[in-house]
């Protein structure tokens, strides 16, 4: 078993977890439903909500002052004697505005920011003169990968460095900066190497273990670039080769190179480069859950973590310590037994190394008065993030319910003045803003009673106990000549969180990206030829795999007509993400010499940030027609970013669940259901 550093996410658990505590004063908690209009100033005073704030040691958010403000700009209103239509709409939002939507305004603005998604861009550098002709330029070894994640790695070596070198820009007169060409990483499709990778990555391998160079991975990538013209221009055929940091000169990446651009040679295959850098893989380690709605508002998103939706983050008890995360991959029935007796059970997939913290032994539920090992959704962490997203959610539509109040005071005061030419646009724009007004206020009652319920209901975290492991081998790469990863484990469901909402394996991709947008992401190009689109619901169903031979086939083309294979996957740590899958399977060895072979996904662009981060493991990458592709396990990155994620084939992964659940059924849609066809 590779030792890697697990992607499920480890960080200790702050020792004051009960966030209500610090949420407002205790004596004032079960006054957060409570209405401004009938808050004195004492009471806004003593909740930390009226001039500077004492009580939270932080001054008041000015976004709470307008809020406040606005309420009390017409005390007359309260009276309810006016019959002036724009006052009511702002009555409205007076009484709707409650003070814990204050205090979630507040909070939002207040609050320490969570770690960042990536770590501090390295110090930019114009330096373009080595201390050698053969060394790379301290420009080029920062920016030669610039977009291709959000801290990209640093260059060691390129076969091509004589022959291609790298433009330094030139700052022209009067100008302080110039723009670097962003990179975008794409798969290998339809090249001479796709025919015979699975020769040449052993022939590699061997050349890199007989020189003693320590790799930690050996993957293919094309690199490809945006002109002015904004028309894509993709790079030769890539040898990627990442090596243990610290371990590998620039001399001896340089001198391996024309071996393997022999080997390639050999076999066909001209025109290639390889590429160096350092890197090291890392794991990316009560009450019924909510149902899934088809809905596209902020309570939808709010809920998410709590829904039955595939991306369940999900923490071990006996790691709960450790405060190790992860992501449920997909669900399947049992149906029978290994004795052929008919069973109700349904279970969940995920990594072994997110629900055990011993890796190395083989373990399975007798039920023998063994204790279980209880698998709950969201750990403390990832529950905290959830009710600082929920309280977010509610200041941001605080804030838009103030502005579209004033809005529509101003258009009808503007209607009052006869101007026949903008009175038909004036109207629409009232309209439209009443509409959305009122939208906003059904939002927030929403999401203040998910709020406050799922504190009162799920704080606790014994409360959040979803199951517990049933199944988990030991992680290995050695269980047949493939040498994939299998970091595999199983939840035995209790029904009671899920029978009443359970829908099936199917995700909710969030409302990050509407249906055009995922639709132009996935199928790029103006070529669908099975003219699957994305639906409004924002729900994708997976059915089936993709199979080992159709690993290497595209999803499609881009508008360029390169292809490309466009995947997803929805996490504990990054939620829904789009990224590009590399087409040929990459090969890994840790600082032992154990070597597993993975499939690669790449980040979609440089602006779409890191496709998995750690507490990501688990989460199941999926194709845009609904097939599984990959369970992903690690990622390898620089410092917070990430730009290379590695699963195990999905296909794989279910003939190993089969030698222990030999009738599982992936395709059921109810807790409860008559069979259906196996995957």
């Amino acid at each position: 078993m590779p030792p890697h550093k697990y992607w499920a996410q480890l960080q200790h658990v702050p020792s004051q977890t009960a966030l209500a505590s610090t949420f407002l004063p205790l004596e004032m908690e079960e006054n957060m439903s409570r209405r401004v209009v009938d808050l004195s100033n004492d009471d806004l005073a003593n909740a930390g909500l009226l001039g500077d704030g004492e009580c939270f040691a932080n001054r008041v958010s000015w976004r709470v002052n307008e809020a406040v403000e606005a309420v009390r700009a017409h005390p007359e209103l309260l009276s309810g004697k006016s019959l002036d239509l724009s006052m009511r709409f702002l009555t409205a939002l007076c009484l709707e505005l409650t003070l814990l939507m204050l205090e979630c305004q507040n909070l939002a603005s207040r609050r320490p920011d969570d770690p960042p998604h990536w770590a501090p861009f390295s110090q930019i550098s114009s330096a373009s003169d080595p201390v050698d002709p053969h060394l790379v330029s301290e420009f080029e070894r920062i920016h030669y990968w610039h977009g291709i994640s959000l801290d990209p790695p640093e260059l060691l070596y390129r076969s091509d460095l004589e022959s291609n070198p790298y433009p330094v820009p030139v700052l022209a007169p009067g100008t302080h900066w110039f723009a670097i060409p962003a990179k975008t990483a794409e798969g290998v499709f339809e090249t001479p190497l796709n025919a015979v990778w699975h020769l040449v990555a052993p022939m590699i391998v061997a050349l890199l273990k007989k020189r003693r160079i320590k790799y930690s991975a050996l993957k293919t990538a094309r690199f490809s670039t945006r002109g002015e013209d904004r028309k894509k221009t993709l790079g030769p055929i890539v040898i990627w080769i990442a090596t243990h940091p610290n371990t590998t000169s620039f001399e001896s990446a340089r001198d391996a190179s024309p071996d393997i651009l022999h080997i390639l040679k050999e076999h066909k295959v001209e025109g290639a480069v390889v590429e160096w850098y350092e890197g090291s893989v890392e794991k990316l380690s009560g009450e019924p859950l909510f149902r899934v709605t088809k809905k596209p508002n902020a309570p939808r998103q709010a809920r998410r973590p709590l829904t039955v939706a595939l991306g369940v983050p999900i923490a071990a008890k006996e790691r709960q310590h450790e405060d190790a995360r992860g992501t449920i991959s997909f669900f399947f029935h049992e149906t029978q037994s290994k004795n052929g007796q008919p069973s109700p059970r349904v279970l969940a997939v995920s990594n072994k190394h997110v629900l055990q913290a011993d890796v190395t032994t083989d373990y399975k539920f007798t039920g023998r008065g063994r204790p279980r090992q209880y698998i709950r959704v969201c750990g403390e962490r990832r529950f905290e993030r959830f009710l600082d997203d929920a309280r977010g959610l509610i200041a941001a539509n605080v804030a838009r319910a103030v502005q579209l109040a004033q809005d529509i005071v101003q258009l009808e005061e503007g209607l009052k003045i006869e101007n026949l030419e903008e009175t038909e646009d004036d109207e629409d724009d009232l309209g439209l803003a009443k509409g959305n007004l009122k939208r906003l206020e059904k939002e927030n009652r929403e999401l203040q009673v998910l709020l406050t319920e799922t504190e009162d209901r799920w704080n606790d975290i014994a409360r959040r106990t979803i199951g517990f492991v049933d199944w988990a081998p030991s992680i290995s790469i050695d269980v047949d000549s493939h040498n994939y990863t299998r970091d595999i484990g199983t939840i035995e469901l209790n029904p009671q969180r899920f029978k009443d909402n359970f829908i099936g394996n199917v995700v909710d991709l969030g409302n990050r990206f509407d249906s055009c947008q995922l639709n132009t992401m996935f199928y790029p190009g103006k070529t669908n030829p099975d003219g699957i689109k994305f639906d409004s619901s924002g729900l994708l169903a997976i059915r089936g795999v993709v199979e080992h031979k159709q690993m290497v086939t595209p999803s499609g083309v881009d508008e360029n007509g390169i292809p490309v294979f466009i995947v997803g996957k929805d996490g504990n740590s990054t939620d829904f993400t789009v990224g590009r899958y590399s087409g040929l399977e990459a090969h890994l060895c840790d600082l032992s010499g154990k070597r597993s072979v993975e499939m690669a996904v790449y980040n979609y662009d440089k602006q779409s940030g890191n496709f998995s981060e750690k507490g990501d493991s688990g989460a199941l990458i999926f194709t845009g027609d609904g097939r599984m592709l990959a369970v992903l396990h690690s990622g390898m990155g620089k410092g917070f970013s990430s730009h290379v994620s590695y699963g195990t084939p999905a296909w794989w992964v279910i003939e190993q669940l089969k030698t222990r659940y030999p009738h599982a059924d992936f395709n059921r849609t109810t807790f409860f259901d008559q069979p259906t066809a196996h995957v």
